[in-house]
């Protein structure tokens, strides 16, 4: 009444009210938000971010595909003349790869290169500032679109930048949903979800959401989360199914189908006997792989410390890779020794070319084969056939040739993936073992009087995952394969090949990845490789830091300003006082900035450190073996050292890598170490320790 307001007017204190929604509707909504997110939002979520890359990954293979027949088509209608032709083949890649590199480089120095390295280095709980962000998608997007368009003039993929890709759409979208949801940003959820961004990355270039998942798995996380193994699948499943719906829909395919046409449905695959050969190519592939990831780690090095390629790097990018690709279109133009090369097929036509079950010897022997068609896949293997050289001769001289150019081309600053030229060199590895079991064996193995013909194509299957798996240091590879030709029949003698060639591997080199983040020195924590008795017997106390810098309880202005101009750690121990060093808890150094900002004096009265509680400690007799597990399994970054309370030290990621030098150390000069126990040492002193050979850190 005070307002003056009656029941028929409008108080001019009140807003005009909304009108009501009836109440069934209302229950309606409810009953259907309660239901859809009864098992959780995240389904939704990894629908969205698999159909999504598969959407993307279709349209730049679609977009691709145009730009690689108009390479062609300009190539094709130059005429015969050798120096148009020349021109033709080498100016488009080049100017193709200077785009790549100067449009990406614009824009972020995070779209160059795979991503695979740095994301693994993320999932460590490494923080990277900015190469997940948002602005990184388009120049990726664009940039690798354009490698992807030199076709095998510079022979690079698409499958690490993929996982990029989809790690960024990833967070990106978990941003989304917190805001919409009004709920806080987990770290944990964001780990979750870009664990299932990685096998979506791989599902939607290959189509093969299982070994998707599985290479995702061996190749970024060195431990895995059980629960987080549905999610992978689900959101893999939905991006290779849709990848595959969409060439169902584009006319490409009357139905899905695997990725990469073979012909090896036949009933008899392979002889028993051969199981043998099959060893021998892994061995092969695993001592080729041990020789490329030595090649190509310290060419990435060299090419970076030498002062003129590293000027180039450093100031003029799309210059360097413009030189570099025209190398590489020079030596694969088709007039002269890209002819010996099989150069003009694009990378997929090679592995189609490389699978097919027929042996490439007894086709090259008849006269009457007609005149290879374009576009048709069963005269792709004349590609590889020439007068002046046999089948085996131009296999080889491929094999030799694209093992320092794929080298080389790692080294590129644009966006490019490194996994699809390993598979394609392994599956001529493959190949050529193959051709030669079919020429040793013309009329198969003989067992009890019945001979079956040697399927050359089953040995390419087997080169290309024991190779690529050697490389990558991952067993899944052996299903990617079978995933991606929709043939099975092999997958025994496939895996035996892929372990053989995994056990030479990884003895002998670190992984691709592993090596490219050692060579850009990112983060990293370097698996013990020695499991002798005696490596367990070394422990935190031998190789922690033991100047540990911490706060007490009662500090005040001068203490907490000495303690951070003493270092620039980002959390510091928090001890009961300077007489008793008991740890009571850690406290980050931004408190402690506003804690000095909060006292105007330096002689203001101290105010009290709210310190918050040690989640984890480490005994001075803790093993190295389960530090360094404690490290990897929770991602952290350092842990402090407590004796009956009393902080006596601290263990970061360098000590942890400086521990397992130790264990090799004591082990490779035949010392035991010394067996755990209390040690006389005290905080202030430091133990002696000889000069430590760098054993089983990765080179």
């Amino acid at each position: 009444k005070g307002w003056g307001g009656g029941l028929g007017e409008k108080s001019p204190g009140r807003l005009p009210a909304r009108p009501r929604q009836p109440r069934g509707v209302c229950r309606c909504l409810e009953l259907v938000k309660r239901q859809l997110f009864r098992v959780g939002e995240d389904w939704y979520f990894l629908f969205v971010l698999g159909v999504l890359m598969a959407l993307i990954s279709f349209m730049m293979d679609l977009i691709v595909f145009r730009l690689y027949e108009a390479h062609r088509w300009l190539y094709q209608e130059v005429g015969d003349y050798l120096v148009l032709k020349y021109l033709s083949w080498t100016i488009y890649p080049v100017a193709m790869a200077a785009f790549s590199t100067g449009f990406s480089q614009s824009i972020t120095p995070h779209s160059g290169g795979s991503g695979i390295p740095e994301l693994k280095t993320i999932l460590t709980g490494v923080v990277l500032e900015e190469y997940l962000a948002i602005k990184n998608f388009g120049a990726k997007v664009v940039g690798l679109t354009c490698t992807l368009a030199c076709g095998s003039t510079i022979f690079l993929g698409k499958v690490g930048p993929f996982v990029h890709l989809s790690a960024m759409a990833a967070a990106y979208l978990g941003k989304m949903r917190t805001s919409v949801m009004r709920e806080y940003e987990d770290k944990f959820k964001q780990n979750e979800m870009l664990v299932a961004a990685q096998a979506v990355g791989v599902a939607t270039v290959f189509g093969a959401p299982i070994s998707g998942v599985l290479f995702s798995i061996e190749v970024m996380s060195s431990h895995f989360a059980v629960r987080d193994y549905w999610r992978g699948f689900f959101a893999a499943t939905c991006g290779a199914f849709m990848f595959r719906l969409l060439a169902v829909f584009n006319s490409e395919q009357e139905t899905i189908a695997a990725i990469f046409k073979s012909d090896l449905k036949i009933d008899f695959p392979f002889d028993l006997p051969e199981t043998f050969f099959f060893m021998i190519l892994g061995a092969i592939c695993g001592a080729i792989a041990c020789a490329y990831l030595f090649c190509q780690r310290w060419l990435l090095a060299a090419v970076r410390e030498n002062r003129l390629t590293g000027r180039l790097l450093a100031t003029d990018k799309p210059l360097y890779s413009a030189l570099v690709v025209l190398l590489l279109a020079s030596i694969t133009f088709p007039p002269g020794l890209g002819q010996l090369m099989a150069s003009r097929l694009s990378m997929k036509e090679h592995l189609i070319s490389l699978f097919d079950n027929r042996t490439w010897g007894v086709l090259a022997q008849n006269a009457s084969v007609p005149p290879a068609v374009p576009g048709d896949p069963q005269r792709l293997w004349q590609e590889w056939s020439h007068p002046s050289a046999t089948i085996f001769g131009t296999l080889a001289f491929f094999l030799l040739m694209k093992f320092w150019m794929l080298t080389l081309a790692t080294t590129l600053p644009l966006p490019a993936g490194y996994f699809m030229p390993i598979f394609i060199y392994g599956a001529a590895i493959g190949r050529l073992i193959g051709e030669v079991v079919a020429l040793l064996f013309p009329h198969g193995l003989r067992v009890e009087a019945t001979t079956h013909p040697i399927v050359p194509g089953g040995y390419a299957l087997a080169g290309a995952a024991a190779f690529s798996g050697a490389v990558t240091h991952s067993i899944s590879t052996a299903l990617l394969v079978c995933e991606a030709t929709g043939h099975l029949a092999h997958v025994l003698p496939v895996v035996l090949a892929v372990l053989v060639a995994n056990a030479i591997a990884q003895k002998c080199q670190p992984s691709f990845y592993d090596g490219t983040i050692i060579v850009k020195k990112l983060p990293y924590l370097p698996r013990i490789r020695s499991r002798h008795m005696a490596s367990y017997r070394v422990v935190v106390e031998e190789f922690m830091d033991r100047r540990v810098v911490a706060v007490a309880k009662g500090d005040g202005f001068e203490e907490v300003l000495a303690a951070l101009s003493a270092t620039t750690d980002g959390e510091y121990p928090v001890v009961e006082s300077a007489g008793s060093p008991t740890l009571v808890g850690t406290v980050s150094r931004a408190r402690l900035v506003a804690f000095l900002q909060s006292h105007e004096h330096p002689r203001a009265p101290p105010g009290p450190l709210q310190e918050k509680p040690v989640m984890l400690q480490l005994s001075p007799w803790t093993s190295l073996h389960q530090a360094h597990h404690l490290f990897e399994l929770l991602k952290l970054q350092h842990i402090f050292v407590t004796r009956y309370g009393q902080l006596v030290g601290a263990v970061t990621r360098a000590e942890v890598g400086h521990g397992g030098d130790t264990a090799c150390s004591y082990l490779s000069n035949g010392v035991i170490p010394p067996s755990p126990g209390p040690s006389p040492c005290n905080g202030a002193t430091s133990l002696a320790v000889p000069p430590i050979p760098n054993l089983c850190r990765a080179p």
